[in-house]
Parts: C-alpha cells; structure tokens; sequence
C-alpha cells in the first residue's frame, strides 16, 4: 500500500471520484508514479488548510501485448475457395 498526503481539493476530489467509481489513479510524488486502486481517502480536520490522507494499493503490471502473438484469422478467399 502507497499511503501519501495532499492539502489540494482538486486532487482530493479526482482520487475520491476514482475510488467511487472503481477506476485506477495515477499518483506522482517526488520522482515515484504509482498506479492503483484507491482503497480510502481520510481528511485530517486537524490540519489548516484542510489535508487528505489518501491510501492506494498499487496494481500489477501487465505483460506487454506484443509478447502474445495474435491469432491467425482466415481470409475471406478461405472461406468459399
């Protein structure tokens, strides 16, 4: 799990829509991109300005398209020769 803060509304928001909706967010922090689905959102009302604690768990990459080798499909002069 990739835990980090933000103190931007905008952000906050984008990353609670992701969550609601069940799509991935990409998160950049530093020099680091994690990718992933967001598991929870906390503001911290403590904090002035407002600060959200957003908790994302990283998703797998996925195997490269071109090491699948796609299927061979018959022509249409296969079909009626």
């Amino acid at each position: 799990m990739f835990t980090f803060a933000t103190s931007d509304p905008k952000e906050a928001r984008r990353f609670r829509i992701a969550q609601f909706n069940g799509r991935t967010a990409t998160a950049r922090s530093g020099g680091t991109t994690i990718t992933g689905h967001v598991r929870s959102i906390v503001e911290s009302k403590s904090s002035v300005p407002a600060a959200w604690v957003i908790t994302i768990i990283p998703e797998e990459r996925k195997a490269s398209i071109a090491a699948h080798p796609a299927p061979r499909t018959r022509s249409f002069a296969e079909d009626f020769c």
